[in-house]
C-alpha cells in the first residue's frame, strides 16, 4: 500500500509538476535548491525496478555539495555505484520525471562528513536488485539501499532492513519522519531534433522513420536494460 500512498502524496502535494523542462533548465532550477543530503527521486522506464519495488518510482540518488560542486551519487545497472557532477547526471535522465527532496534542517558538519564518507566508501561496487526480495545483503547494491545506508550513517533516518527499501518507501519514510520536504518536481524532455534541410516528401519520411525508430529503441532499452 505504501506506493499507493506515495503516489497520492506526489500527485496532490504542494509542488506541482513542471512540464517540458530541458536539461539546462532543470540544472538551473535544481542548482538553486540542492544541498548536501538532498535526494533526487525519478520515474523512469526500468521494468525490473518497477516489478521488484511495486512502484512507478524507479531510482534515487544522493547529493553532496562540496567546493562549489554539486555531486550526485547513485547505483545503477551497468555502471554500479558511481559519482557524477549534477550536470552530467541530468544529461543522463532522458524523458524522466524528477522529484527532489531536501532536508528540512541543514545537515551538521558531522552529519555531512558521515554522509559523504559512506557514499565515497561504496564507489565501484556492482549493482544488484534481486536481493531486494529476500532482504539479504549481497555483493552488489541497489540505489535505495545505497542511499538509505548513507542516511543511516548520518543518523538522518533508520531502516530495519535497507536491502528491502525501495525508492518509494525511502521517500515515504523521509517524509513521515519530518526530516525531508518535497521540492519542485520537474518533467525532463529531450531537445527537439533538427528537421532535414531537404524539404522533399522522401526526406521527411526518412527523418520521421528514423526518429520513431530511435525513440522506440530508447524506450525498449529503458524497459529491459534500465538505461
Amino acid at each position: 500500500m505504501s506506493w499507493i500512498i506515495l503516489t497520492a502524496v506526489l500527485a496532490a502535494g504542494p509542488a506541482p509538476v513542471v512540464a517540458e523542462v530541458s536539461a539546462a533548465e532543470a540544472l538551473a532550477r535544481l542548482s538553486d535548491e540542492l544541498q548536501t543530503g538532498s535526494l533526487l527521486v525519478s520515474r523512469g522506464d526500468c521494468l525490473a525496478v518497477k516489478i521488484y519495488s511495486a512502484s512507478a518510482l524507479t531510482h534515487v540518488a544522493a547529493v553532496v555539495v562540496k567546493d562549489k560542486k554539486m555531486l550526485v551519487y547513485d547505483a545503477t545497472g551497468g555502471a554500479g555505484v558511481r559519482k557524477q557532477l549534477l550536470s552530467d547526471y541530468i544529461q543522463g535522465l532522458r524523458d524522466a520525471r524528477v522529484h527532489p527532496f531536501h532536508p528540512i534542517e541543514p545537515l551538521s558538519e558531522k552529519q555531512m562528513q558521515c554522509f559523504e564518507q559512506h557514499l565515497e566508501s561504496q564507489l565501484g561496487r556492482p549493482y544488484a536488485i534481486k536481493h531486494h526480495l529476500t532482504g539479504s545483503r549481497a555483493k552488489g547494491l541497489h540505489c535505495s539501499e545505497y542511499v538509505t545506508d548513507a542516511l543511516m550513517a548520518a543518523e538522518m533516518l533508520h531502516a530495519q532492513n535497507p536491502a528491502r527499501v525501495s525508492p518509494a518507501s525511502l521517500v515515504e519514510g523521509a517524509l513521515e519522519s519530518g526530516a525531508y520536504r518535497p521540492g519542485e518536481s520537474l518533467e525532463l524532455v529531450g531537445d527537439s531534433p533538427n528537421p532535414p534541410e531537404d524539404q522533399s516528401w522522401c526526406a521527411w519520411l526518412w527523418f520521421q522513420t528514423k526518429e520513431c525508430t530511435c525513440a522506440c529503441c530508447r524506450k525498449m532499452r529503458g524497459w529491459m536494460f534500465c538505461k
